[in-house]
């Protein structure tokens, strides 16, 4: 089996997340976005998670960027500074092999030496329920969600709202 490494993202990775990234954006409605940012927007979500000792961390297999993960803050009023929202994307071809799991792992890892006391996890509705239960397995809750929130490729969408609690053994 190759060898799976989770590492902090480097500047050089930001090329093969952009691309991972613009996979989701460009086919699918697991995120809202409908632009995908460039590696220079990267770069600045890079500096700014990094600024805020927040985790933005990537998966390799086999020395291959196969996904990356990341928590940025909940919401931007101080009063949510210790919240935080995680995001897992895995390369096309990378899932069910237990890497997103490998990376949330290791993003509450991060968060939780950061001091963040509560992650929350925002879930498009695409008729998968992999994204809910990887969440799931890893001790997060479903405690919302929002109806036809989201509106992309002709369609609208949900959002489910999942949270774990940092500070629960």
């Amino acid at each position: 089996m190759p060898t799976r490494v989770v590492r902090p993202v480097e500047p050089g990775d930001l090329d093969e997340v952009a691309g991972i990234y613009a996979h989701y954006v460009t086919g699918s409605v697991a995120t809202f976005d409908e632009t995908p940012p460039t590696p220079a927007d990267w770069r600045q979500k890079a500096q700014t998670l990094r600024g805020a000792g927040l985790p933005f961390l990537v998966v390799e297999v086999g020395g291959e960027l196969a996904g990356f993960g990341y928590a940025s803050q909940w919401r931007p009023k101080p009063a949510y500074r210790h919240s935080a929202e995680n995001t897992i994307y895995l390369a096309p071809g990378r899932t069910g092999a237990g890497l997103g799991s490998l990376l949330l792992g290791a993003v509450l890892d991060g968060c939780a030496a950061a001091g963040v006391r509560q992650v929350i996890a925002v879930i498009a509705d695409t008729g998968s329920d992999a994204s809910a239960a990887l969440h799931r397995r890893h001790g997060f809750v479903e405690v919302g969600r929002l109806r036809s929130v989201g509106f992309k490729h002709g369609r609208w969408i949900d959002t489910t709202i999942f949270q774990r609690d940092l500070t629960a053994g």
